[in-house]
């Protein structure tokens, strides 16, 4: 899209640039619909090294590349494209809604957030590259088979969830919690749970990540020589980039995820959601297709196109 316009009316704002949005895009520009897509570049999918639990990509394939392919595709179909941040975003006085980017403003009929969100880091030296390198990762539905027969760690304290650290324990014998130093605030049957299932829990703080021959070197205080690793997994949560539906009156879940019906429509008139800002399991698989869902959704609820 023209920068150098002030003003840009549309039929569809696409906010986010994943796997959700960019699905939403290619279905729209299929259907023929004025859309726009305004991506920040955020999209949790770039930092995925490999995946194989992405349907029909046996071979596996990085997050960067597929997010190329599917830009391209999008492309295929005159879909517009606007790097940036959503500055704003309001119900217009006139109907549908006003976004605002820097000067720009977008008026759209319909609104479709793939905002998704961000894994929360554990606060540890060098802990971007080795989850850029593969060695840690954040998704045991994702690639947990791939860490079958090895040696893993599971990062996790506070107000943790459990099951990763027991759906991990399905793939490996040797399998240990990392606390941090931090406190595990657990029920006592779910501590049970760990124990019973043969989970190690280490509870000292660890100072930094190194990286070894023969794995990912995890180095407690005061000791002398690493833990070694063959992968490191983090379950401290996701940061669910939900605010600008939830600032519109969109409700949401506990943790910040937006509910929906089955055609992906928040509580908002107009406002559709798809992907990890989404109530749900968080996988490319499920984002595509609820994406599918709502561009056809959309399409069904604008007007009628004529040849």
């Amino acid at each position: 899209m023209d920068m150098a316009q002030h003003k840009a009316e549309i039929e569809c704002l696409i906010i986010g640039g994943g796997p959700a949005g960019l699905t939403a895009a290619t279905y729209l520009g299929r259907f023929r619909r004025r859309a726009l897509l305004v991506d920040a570049g955020a999209s949790r999918a770039a930092w995925i090294p490999e995946t194989h639990n992405l349907i029909g990509f046996a071979e596996g394939i990085s997050g960067p590349v597929l997010l190329d392919r599917l830009r391209k595709q999008a492309d295929l179909y005159d879909s517009q494209r606007l790097d940036g941040q959503i500055d704003s975003l309001e119900v217009s006085s006139s109907g549908g809604f006003r976004a605002t980017i820097g000067e720009q403003t977008i008026v759209a009929q319909r609104i479709l957030l793939a905002t998704g969100g961000l894994d929360v880091e554990p606060d540890l030296p060098g802990i971007r590259q080795a989850v850029e390198t593969g060695l840690v990762r954040y998704c045991p539905i994702c690639d947990g088979f791939e860490a079958k027969g090895r040696r893993v760690a599971l990062i996790a304290y506070g107000k943790c969830r459990i099951k990763e650290a027991l759906l991990l324990r399905g793939y490996t014998a040797d399998l240990t919690v990392l606390t941090l130093g931090r406190e595990m605030q657990l029920p006592d049957d779910e501590q049970h749970q760990l124990q019973g299932a043969g989970i190690k829990i280490v509870r000292d703080p660890v100072v930094r990540l190194s990286r070894e021959v023969d794995g990912i070197g995890v180095w407690p205080q005061h000791a002398g020589n690493p833990a070694v690793f063959d992968i490191l997994y983090s379950a401290l949560g996701t940061r669910i980039a939900s605010s600008l539906a939830t600032r519109l009156g969109a409700e949401a879940d506990e943790d910040g995820a937006l509910l929906v019906d089955r055609h992906q429509r928040t509580n908002v008139p107009g406002l559709y959601a798809a992907g990890d800002v989404v109530q749900g399991l968080s996988q490319i698989n499920i984002a595509a297709a609820q994406a599918a869902i709502a561009a056809t959704s959309i399409n069904a609820e604008l007007p009628p196109l004529r040849y």
